[in-house]
């Protein structure tokens, strides 16, 4: 039984989640979890001099000085179970997300150049309504109005019939979600958002060309091993058995991982700092694989296309029916904002928890200790607590809150150790890892008690060290 030595969680408040989108995910400040990893037929000292010359920022960064010998981190065949750390030291200063900063795949190039064009021409439309509305003389604005009063039942029909065409529209185009079973609009087709996939995946290796790392080092096999275990537990899901698995580890900070539609694999060396053992790894990594397999990027971009479409005549209302440009310009502003909060945001929310639940079905089905998934959003919420960093209604976010995702997954761990279970997969031994994060949480509640104020030059309380062991 191994055990993590320490937690050291300090730092600033959260970030932006996307780029330029300060709600979608939360900062978490410090140098995140040392993940020692290792490979097959390799000794520890040599995994250790190859990732150190890789990156020196992986492990030069630990508190403490590293044994002669770095402990394994191994996927193990099914039925056997997975090899753990032996230590791990947190100092957390980035934002995590497990989405790529773009939607997974961009929507289709002639809907990027046309929507810009079809605001304007509802402002530019909206707008010589009102001016004409304006310039007629009253008598012939008399006439209008009772010319409407007598049509009105025509006028009714006209824009129900409108109504009608985009529910048949809407209904037309629903489609059953992979695995889940759930009725979702799909506009675009899967095979061209693959397709175009292929374009932001071309975006980012151009991007990260210089910071790629090589198949012989370790963190990239500790990944390509995950990936692969998953896949191959889980082949018998057409969507999985379907897709290539292409694997890319980044040597960035970020604390990051994403899937592309096409199957294309992209993780931060961030994100394997972050994770304090191979079974919340292998959950996260399952959440991402979950969002190419139940199509989510086509999903979210059609429902943006239909709710652009129908805010098209709501744009236009509102430039004809405002008095003055700069109340068109407000009314807009809330239109949209109405949009982002009452049906973006949520749709996203739904989309996150989604993936969640059948991410964590991959990963029984892998034999992961599935209790550790909870655990690993707990201590993003730790680290944000820690650092006195403000708690944002979720409402603001596109994802669920690091608390209500903990709990979500609590809530669905039981039907996933039945999965596990059902695969033949060994015994969970040893204590639940959300009692030993509950009980070094009491642990240090009763430490802090003790504690000095924040100008005591004993220990800065921003600076908890926690031993959180793991088996």
């Amino acid at each position: 039984r191994n055990r993590c030595q320490s937690l050291d969680l300090s730092g600033n408040t959260r970030n932006s989640f996307l780029t330029g989108n300060p709600d979608s995910h939360r900062n978490l400040i410090g140098k995140g979890l040392r993940c020692l990893l290792d490979v097959p037929h390799t000794s520890g000292q040599e995994v250790y001099r190859n990732a150190n010359h890789s990156s020196g920022r992986f492990f030069s960064q630990s508190s403490q000085a590293l044994g002669e010998k770095v402990p394994s981190l191994l996927i193990s065949p099914v039925g056997q179970p997975p090899c753990h750390f032996a230590a791990w030291n947190i100092q957390i200063n980035r934002s995590f997300h497990t989405s790529p900063s773009l939607q997974a795949a961009p929507v289709p190039l002639f809907w990027i150049i046309v929507k810009p064009a079809q605001k304007l021409f509802a402002i530019i439309l909206g707008r010589s309504i009102r001016n004409w509305w304006k310039a007629l003389p009253p008598n012939k604005r008399e006439l209008f109005k009772e010319s409407a009063r007598k049509n009105k039942w025509k006028i009714l029909l006209g824009v129900s019939s409108l109504g009608v065409v985009f529910i048949m529209f809407y209904f037309t185009h629903l489609e059953e979600t992979p695995i889940t079973g759930r009725a979702r609009l799909l506009v675009f087709g899967k095979e061209h958002f693959r397709e175009l996939s292929q374009m932001e995946y071309d975006m980012w290796m151009e991007q990260f060309k210089s910071q790629m790392l090589p198949e012989t080092d370790a963190r990239y096999q500790v990944v390509e091993r995950v990936v692969g275990h998953l896949s191959e537990s889980n082949k018998d899901i057409p969507q999985v058995s379907a897709l290539k698995w292409v694997i890319h580890v980044v040597d960035e900070p970020g604390v990051n991982a994403f899937v592309l539609p096409n199957g294309q694999v992209f993780v931060f060396t961030g994100l394997l700092e972050a994770v304090s053992d191979i079974h919340q790894l292998s959950f996260i990594l399952g959440h991402e694989i979950a969002h190419a397999v139940l199509e989510h990027a086509a999903e979210k971009a059609s429902l943006v296309h239909f709710l652009d479409f129908l805010s098209l005549i709501f744009l236009t209302m509102i430039w004809a029916i405002c008095p003055r440009d700069s109340l068109a310009v407000v009314g807009q502003w809330i239109q949209s904002k109405l949009q982002e909060f009452m049906f973006d945001r949520p749709y996203s929310r739904t989309l996150e928890a989604e993936a969640d639940k059948v991410g964590l079905q991959f990963a029984a089905k892998a034999c992961v200790d599935v209790r550790a998934s909870s655990v690993f959003w707990q201590q993003m919420e730790l680290a944000e607590a820690m650092q006195g960093q403000p708690k944002l209604p979720e409402w603001l976010s596109t994802h669920p809150s690091h608390e209500n995702r903990a709990e979500h997954l609590d809530r669905l761990i039981p039907q996933a150790l039945k999965i596990r279970e059902s695969c033949n997969c060994p015994s969970l031994s040893g204590p639940d890892p959300r009692l030993i994060f509950k009980l070094n949480m009491q642990h240090l509640l009763e430490s802090s008690k003790g504690r000095g104020p924040p100008n005591s030059t004993k220990q800065d309380p921003s600076k908890p060290k926690l031993d959180f062991p793991h088996t």
